[in-house]
């Protein structure tokens, strides 16, 4: 079967350029309505049932036939069995993939993650009291579509980050268990783990059942059925982000092998239909050549036919007046995924402000940023990297701040509270400040 990836072809020079760009650009993140009420009565269930309904999900959902959660429990023997059992080749690459992300997030948690505190002149003390959380869930995509990866990105800055227990659950459709992922929990410090997916697996880590802990947040991605649980349960536990479909942006000088930037567009793209791959670039002849590269290896792509569907339905070939004004629609688009593929990388990167993750240079591929380079592969989506940030060491962390007043500082804050506090006409916030005062 012979598949055609057209992705729109626009120019900002095109009178028609902002409706164009705003149509391809558009994404709901409505849920479907069916989906939500599912998600709702699921919820509702584990926590009236606990494991009972669990278990009922999970034979239903996934086809596992376990009378008992133990059944469902991964023990630490098992995680390990499934480490030393790896080729030598995917054992060496999962323990240096994991080195490599442990390295990036304690730098992380030095620079941002620490205690600290000063006095004023007057000897009062302030500061900020940085804790790790007590429990974390992270949730692992299951059966054929594994994800190692994911293990890593999510449960070793929890691990670098102190918490102190880390449940990891994970689908395994008809009981099947994807070495590589368990073999990932134990190099990346997996507490326990337990064989269940879907909104159940969410709703047990949210409410806490006989077996499944209760946590304090859950991270990780999943479907649409996860991703609306997890909107459920936010306030009684925290989530990481509520994901859209996967992005990448290639800003191009024109100097990077054309084949390069269109197995970069597919990289992304392969994920599902939905996914955005978008290339801006002010070399008319360079895109000319980027549109022959993706005819020439689409035929070769395993998932040609998801490749050919994303493309042609979200994907585009921006002609540009200018590499600056390429780095201005970046801004706008604020990509989860951004390549800057020039000979020159640290020349644009100032001027790009809104980013997931920016990728510098030609040999910077997305695809290492996603297993091996170090940060984390979690990242924001849907434009929200204007106001959000990669999934990190500081989200399995809170703060808390740190007061101590003097005798001599209580007569300075003491008197400006008071005159503050009568302006709000709470007269108990007044009092307690001016009983301090010494005249």
């Amino acid at each position: 079967m012979t598949f055609i990836a057209a992705p729109a072809r626009l120019s900002t020079v095109s009178l028609d350029f902002e409706a164009e760009f705003a149509a391809r650009l558009h994404w709901s993140a409505d849920q479907d309505a069916a989906i939500e009420q599912r998600v709702a009565d699921i919820l509702a269930d584990v926590r009236a049932r606990g494991d009972a309904a669990v278990l009922e999900y999970t034979r239903r959902f996934d086809g596992l036939q376990a009378t008992d959660m133990a059944a469902l429990e991964l023990s630490q023997a098992e995680l390990k069995a499934a480490y030393d059992g790896l080729p030598d080749e995917q054992r060496q690459a999962l323990t240096a993939a994991a080195a490599r992300v442990r390295s990036y997030h304690e730098a992380q948690k030095k620079a941002c993650g620490e205690s600290w505190s000063y006095r004023d002149a007057d000897g009062t003390l302030l500061g900020q009291k940085v804790t790790p959380l007590d429990r974390v869930g992270i949730y692992v995509p299951g059966g054929k579509a594994a994800y190692p990866s994911s293990v890593l990105m999510n449960a070793i800055p929890a691990q670098v980050a102190g918490v102190g227990e880390i449940i990891m659950v994970v689908p395994t459709p008809r009981g099947e268990k994807n070495p590589l992922v368990l073999a990932a929990a134990h190099v990346a410090g997996v507490t326990r783990g337990f064989t269940v997916g879907g909104a159940q697996a969410v709703a047990a880590l949210a409410h806490g059942t006989a077996t499944i802990p209760k946590v304090d947040k859950i991270t990780g991605p999943g479907n649409a059925y996860v991703a609306s649980a997890k909107k459920h349960v936010f306030g009684q536990v925290g989530i990481d982000m509520i994901a859209g479909p996967s992005e990448i942006l290639v800003l191009a000088d024109g100097s990077t092998p054309a084949d390069w930037v269109a197995m970069d567009l597919f990289s992304q793209a392969e994920h599902d239909e939905l996914a955005q791959s978008i290339l801006l670039c002010p070399d008319a002849a360079y895109i000319d050549a980027v549109q022959r590269e993706i005819d020439r290896l689409l035929p070769e792509m395993p998932r040609a036919e998801i490749i050919a569907k994303s493309l042609t339905g979200r994907g585009a070939l921006i002609h540009t007046r200018s590499m600056e004004e390429a780095c201005e629609i970046s801004n706008r688009i604020a990509p989860e995924h951004l390549e800057v593929s020039s000979r020159a990388p640290h020349k644009w990167e100032p001027l790009l402000r809104h980013a997931g993750a920016i990728f510098l240079g030609a040999y910077t591929s997305e695809s290492l940023g996603d297993y091996c380079a170090g940060p984390n592969h979690v990242l924001p989506t849907s434009g929200t990297a204007r106001f959000s940030s990669p999934l990190g060491v500081y989200d399995f962390q809170k703060r808390s701040s740190l007061i101590e007043v003097s005798e001599q500082g209580a007569q300075v804050l003491g008197r400006i509270a008071s005159v503050l506090a009568h302006g709000e006409g709470l007269q108990g916030h007044a009092r307690a400040a001016a009983m301090r005062l010494k005249d």
